[in-house]
């Protein structure tokens, strides 16, 4: 993770560097002693930072596709990262018996390798010096806003996406890279894509606003957790994939979330009860999630075909019970704020 820089006086090199020979008591026009020479190295350095963070942020930089990104994580090395993980949830007493005999099915073995790269990357921390994660953070911001030109790595713009600051890493760290990785995927499939348009337009409502890129990383959590729970398992296994798996569970949830979120004109308060109940459908009921998903895309293919509108029917119980109306901020949780012990369902804290 890359350290904020402190903003740096808009002095140009020669007055700076006369005013630090001064204050090291080295007359300006004099031979430069050890204190000079140190002090030119040190802003040659920061020159060289901010050189580098200028050209980052200026310079085009190429949109990466999901493959291609998923494809640095295969072969790059996260070795420590693979140290954090927990696959699966411990269960003890009771707890343990009934889920092994009447949960779902363990994962095959020859997927688990899967499930593990996307637990590991899940861990990973977004590095400014990863070429590969900066270009996907740019893809995303470049989707999301239409916008062709990129933007600065820090600044006012990440919250117009939904990130809580200037810096989309510090949301992340409760999905890590997994949670970048799964945006990606919403926005860089073609059937996906004018879906993510249409709940982030939703999420600049006027009355119905709320931080998109924090809501699809706490989706990105539920996945996780859903994973680790085994919820996923027997879908997986059908499939013979993992990776892909997480990333249609994740569209469908998000596609779960703004359809209640829109008909039923939902706010910002009413978020943490929405996730709550999202949470608990996900992981009961993944396979209806993902026909629902199946559903919207074949008849938004449909739509496409004949030109025809079709409104969208809201998706079932996620609102169906009255939230509290009380005024409250989002609360948004990571894998690593969960307990690992779990004795029932892992819930929002």
């Amino acid at each position: 993770m890359g350290c904020k820089p402190e903003p740096i006086l808009a002095l140009g090199q020669n007055s700076l560097l006369q005013a630090l020979m001064r204050g090291a008591g080295q007359p300006t026009g004099a031979e430069p002693g050890e204190e000079w020479r140190r002090a030119q190295e040190e802003w040659e350095a920061v020159e060289n930072i901010q050189s580098g963070l200028l050209e980052e942020s200026a310079g085009p930089v190429p949109l990466i596709s999901f493959n291609e990104a998923l494809q640095h994580f295969q072969t790059a090395d996260l070795s420590e990262c693979r140290k954090k993980i927990r696959a699966t949830v411990r269960r003890r007493g009771l707890a343990a018996l009934v889920h092994f005999l009447f949960g779902p099915p363990r994962l095959q073995q020859q997927l688990q390798g899967e499930r593990d790269l996307a637990l590991a990357i899940a861990q990973c921390g977004l590095d400014n010096n990863e070429t590969v994660h900066m270009r996907i953070l740019q893809t995303v911001y470049k989707k999301l806003t239409r916008s062709t030109l990129s933007c600065p790595r820090y600044g006012a713009h990440w919250e117009e996406l939904g990130f809580q600051g200037a810096d989309p890493g510090t949301d992340l760290r409760g999905t890590g890279m997994l949670g970048l990785m799964q945006m990606l995927y919403f926005v860089m499939d073609s059937q996906t894509l004018p879906l993510a348009h249409k709940i982030f337009k939703l999420s600049q409502h006027e009355t119905q606003s709320f931080p998109f890129c924090l809501m699809s990383v706490n989706i990105t959590r539920i996945v996780i957790q859903a994973l680790r729970e085994e919820c996923l398992s027997r879908e997986c296994n059908r499939r013979q994939q993992v990776i892909v798996v997480l990333n249609d569970v994740y569209v469908a949830a998000f596609l779960r979330l703004y359809g209640v979120w829109k008909a039923q004109r939902k706010t910002v308060a009413d978020s943490d009860f929405l996730l709550k109940e999202l949470e608990s459908f996900t992981k009961k009921k993944p396979k209806q999630l993902l026909k629902s998903l199946e559903t919207y895309m074949n008849r938004s293919l449909a739509t496409l075909a004949d030109g025809i509108q079709h409104p969208f029917p809201p998706s079932g119980n996620v609102g169906s019970v009255a939230s509290s109306q009380a005024s409250k901020e989002i609360n948004f949780t990571g894998v690593c704020d969960l307990q690992v012990e779990l004795e029932g369902e892992a819930r929002l804290v």
